[in-house]
């Protein structure tokens, strides 16, 4: 009797969902998870809002409100700094929706994700490279886009920190007396960037004047002739 009264509260539990340990929670619709993430998106707590357009993505896939999940996702990584999951989300964004009227947006984002990283001029510049080549491509293909009048100062800001890279460089070798490498540096500091930077600019054409310099005496010292590192770089 005993036995029988425990599998008929068993099936009991069954049928009603285990409703004995309370209602079971409400699944919330398309709109409603957007609109939390929404919220949380807006207070700032990215960490949440990305896992509820997740959750949105996951029981929704198909809903309009899929690819605000979507970008709204990319977003959540860029705001955390979690930099290399939000270029992937972006490019996957740009790949399922390549004519999305918010892809000059999307540019802009991916290379923002590269300029926040960018490293001092001392310093390795892939993503000052990166960055460039990114927001470069952006005002090619959206010209009139707003995204691409903001990449305008980042750009400038670009060109700047690779130019005194390359003059950073460039003074490194002639200090260590490799003058050929250091005249190659010099010369994309004033050959490659723009003219307005013209401290930088003033200071390579000494450094260039003196590697050619003693680049000239080491060929006339060999029995080579005269001027020939002259003859070789003349578009400063």
């Amino acid at each position: 009797m005993k036995r029988i009264t425990i599998c008929l509260m068993a099936v009991v539990m069954a049928a009603y969902g285990c409703s004995w340990f309370g209602p079971k929670e409400e699944e919330k619709t398309a709109a409603q998870l957007a609109e939390a993430a929404r919220e949380e998106f807006g207070d700032k707590d990215y960490k949440s809002a990305r896992e509820i357009y997740t959750k949105l993505m996951d029981w929704y896939p198909f809903s309009t409100f899929a690819k605000e999940a979507e970008l709204k996702i990319a977003d959540a990584h860029y705001r955390l700094e979690e930099y290399e999951q939000a270029i992937e989300a972006y490019e996957k964004y740009q790949r399922l929706h390549p004519s999305d009227e918010k892809i000059p947006y999307v540019i802009y984002r991916i290379g923002r994700c590269h300029f926040d990283r960018m490293k001092s001029f001392d310093r390795d510049q892939t993503f000052t490279e990166k960055a460039l080549q990114v927001f470069r491509r952006l005002e090619k293909r959206f010209p009139d886009s707003q995204y691409a009048e903001k990449t305008e100062k980042h750009i400038q800001r670009c060109l700047k920190t690779l130019a005194k890279h390359e003059f950073y460089v460039g003074e490194f070798y002639f200090k260590q007396k490799h003058y050929r490498a250091a005249l190659k540096r010099f010369s994309n500091v004033i050959n490659n960037y723009p003219s307005d930077f013209l401290l930088l600019r003033h200071k390579a054409i000494k450094y260039l004047e003196q590697c050619r310099e003693h680049l000239n005496a080491r060929a006339e010292a060999n029995g080579e002739e005269p001027g020939f590192f002259q003859k070789i770089f003349t578009n400063d």
